[in-house]
């Protein structure tokens, strides 16, 4: 790990809210702007999802389709950056599809940033580039504590070599074929975590769930730090922080140590 972009260490201390610190029936829908305030005003870290725009703009947005989170038809990815940013997200009291940019302008540091960039490629393979590229532009000059990551390796290979200085780490998980639509090959081959020195990854960030596999405990073991997501209760956080460095949790108010 010597050389390596290392993790900021505030995203090891303190508790990361999940898509930011949504409360639908508080009128802050998942990876909002309320939603990132609400996170900021708590004291939390702050996990974001990244989409791209038919025309290469970063979307702070989880889903590949607009359905769910906006009640319009169709891929994201479809729509350009001026058309996503005009979409209201439902139960938000009108506001729309952030983009990058804005949200890192409102975040500006006063809080750590966990970016997960979603995989473009279907079948987390090679074809990626460019929702990294728009990434390593959004980050440039960027001065607040932040790290990338991403299920798919080849966008953190790629990340590394547009932003090698930018900290980046493996979304990864027990990775059930019958939750993923990918190849049982692909599954297995992914749940061993084989990319991670080459992807010159600093970190994990790991199902909750499955913390206690060898490959795991191997790589804490090495010194690596372990998140875990997605924590739901404080019963919960407390069992995985046996087995992880830090939670990303949603749905409760996580308490943010001393």
């Amino acid at each position: 790990m010597t050389g390596l972009p290392v993790l900021p260490d505030a995203l090891l201390r303190l508790p990361v809210a999940h898509r930011a610190y949504h409360d639908i029936a508080s009128g802050r829908p998942e990876n909002s702007r309320a939603a990132i305030r609400a996170a900021i005003a708590a004291g939390y870290g702050i996990e974001i999802d990244l989409q791209l725009t038919a025309d290469g703009a970063a979307m702070v947005f989880h889903d590949y389709d607009l359905g769910r989170l906006t009640g319009q038809a169709g891929p994201l990815r479809r729509r350009s950056a001026a058309e996503a940013s005009a979409i209201p997200l439902l139960n938000g009291d009108g506001e729309t599809i952030p983009r990058f940019e804005e949200i890192l302008d409102l975040v500006a540091g006063r809080v750590p940033l966990l970016v997960e960039l979603k995989d473009q490629d279907g079948a987390m393979g090679p074809d990626v580039g460019s929702l990294e590229a728009a990434t390593a532009r959004a980050l440039s000059g960027y001065a607040g504590p932040v790290a990338v990551m991403s299920f798919n390796p080849h966008s953190m290979a790629e990340l590394a070599r547009l932003a090698p200085e930018l900290p980046r780490g493996l979304t990864t998980c027990s990775y059930d074929p019958a939750d993923w639509p990918l190849t049982v090959e692909t599954c297995e081959r992914l749940r061993a975590i084989p990319d991670f020195e080459r992807v010159g990854a600093g970190f994990i960030s790991h199902q909750a769930g499955d913390l206690s596999r060898p490959r795991v405990r191997a790589l804490h073991s090495d010194g690596v730090p372990v998140l875990c997501w997605t924590i739901r209760s404080p019963e919960a956080e407390a069992e995985a922080r046996k087995l992880a460095d830090n939670i990303t949790f949603e749905g409760y108010a996580a308490a943010i140590p001393a």
